[in-house]
């Protein structure tokens, strides 16, 4: 049997999310991180004045709490607790007001005036079988289990967020808060499918709120590590894989990594056609 039965190179939540897949499988489980803490996308530190944590880059997390695959985790139990403002969010507006987006869909309608009853319409279904949806839209596409709320949601889903907020709202306020909620998938307004993310992040808004984890985002990766450590497996960090040669006395590995970086580790085990796929990758911003 090899020393390391399957190894994941970065640490964070979806690498987490693999290596804990893999040791629930029972895999011998080992996660490599570059740098000396782990969490990726999901770190805090003390930047500014003493006493003061800082989230490098997600703060808000309400796939955190909705994902069926976190919530069959019980996080709670590893110190993850999540904090819940009294309303998921706000959209300012230059008129110095704000829209309210609630968890309670009528509240939300009723600061929306006449367009309350087309947002009713359009988050109603959603969020009131969000598990459903979610669980179709997160797993594999075919065959899909629930074909009626996936094709309601994809009919909307499809369309650019301009098209869909101009098509299904008249006024300003509707209109900006469905902007604001679709501009997190920081494409154009106008790109097919920029939708998708205003319906889905709204929905979870009714759903389960938009909460963040108490003492920041580092707090679900060292959770997902207590958990994975409470299975058996390891983590370490400031270790840079630079060769995939390193690897191979693992059975499975697996990399959460940029295309750039993967090609420096083993871009000579890769075929030529995916390969050059990666090298032209276009990084956003």
């Amino acid at each position: 049997m090899t020393r390391h039965s399957a190894i994941v190179v970065g640490s964070g939540p979806n690498c987490l999310a693999a290596a804990i897949t893999l040791a629930q499988a029972g895999c011998d489980v080992t996660v490599f991180e570059a740098e000396d803490t782990i969490g990726g996308g999901t770190r805090s530190a003390a930047l500014t004045l003493p006493g003061f944590v800082h989230d490098l880059c997600s703060a808000i997390h309400p796939l955190g709490v909705a994902s069926p695959f976190f919530r069959s985790l019980q996080l709670s139990d590893h110190g993850l607790e999540w904090v819940h403002p009294p309303a998921p969010l706000a959209h300012p507006l230059d008129d110095g007001t704000a829209v309210l987006l609630e968890r309670s869909i009528d509240t939300t309608s009723g600061g929306l005036g006449t367009d309350g009853a087309a947002y009713r319409s359009l988050f109603g279904p959603l969020a009131s079988d969000w598990e459903s949806l979610l669980e179709g839209i997160l797993g594999p596409l075919w065959p899909p289990r629930h074909p009626l709320l996936l094709g309601r949601f994809g009919t909307d889903a499809i369309r650019s967020a301009r098209g869909l907020a101009e098509a299904r709202f008249r006024g300003d306020r509707a209109r900006a808060l469905f902007a604001g909620l679709a501009a997190h998938s920081v494409l154009s307004l106008d790109a097919p499918a920029s939708a998708s993310f205003g319906l889905v992040l709204g929905t979870l808004g009714h759903a389960v709120g938009w909460p963040f984890p108490r003492g920041g985002s580092q707090a679900i990766a060292n959770a997902l590590v207590a958990h994975l450590t409470s299975l058996g497996g390891r983590v370490v960090t400031g270790h840079r894989v630079r060769d995939a040669a390193e690897l191979t006395d693992a059975a499975v590995v697996m990399f959460d990594i940029t295309p750039r970086q993967l090609l420096g580790i083993a871009g000579d085990r890769l075929p030529a056609g995916y390969r050059d796929r990666m090298a032209a990758y276009r990084y956003g911003p």
